[in-house]
């Protein structure tokens, strides 16, 4: 799954930690997010789409290879 998750906490200037204490999880979880190597639960990405006002499908975006 890919993610804008890097270039919304960019645009705030919070860093991984900035970001990770605001949503009560690792800033390893934050980083994983970021690279692709996890996707985030649903209550975590419902989480993350209320605090970046945004709808979840403007954040995480399916691979292809994942339809």
């Amino acid at each position: 799954m890919n993610n804008r998750l890097k270039v919304l906490r960019a645009e705030r200037d919070w860093s991984q930690a900035d970001l990770a204490d605001r949503l009560d999880v690792s800033r390893q979880t934050i980083n994983a997010i970021e690279r692709g190597k996890y996707d985030p639960s649903l209550p975590l990405a419902f989480k993350i789409a209320r605090l970046f006002e945004q709808p979840i499908e403007a954040i995480f975006v399916p691979d292809e290879a994942d339809l």
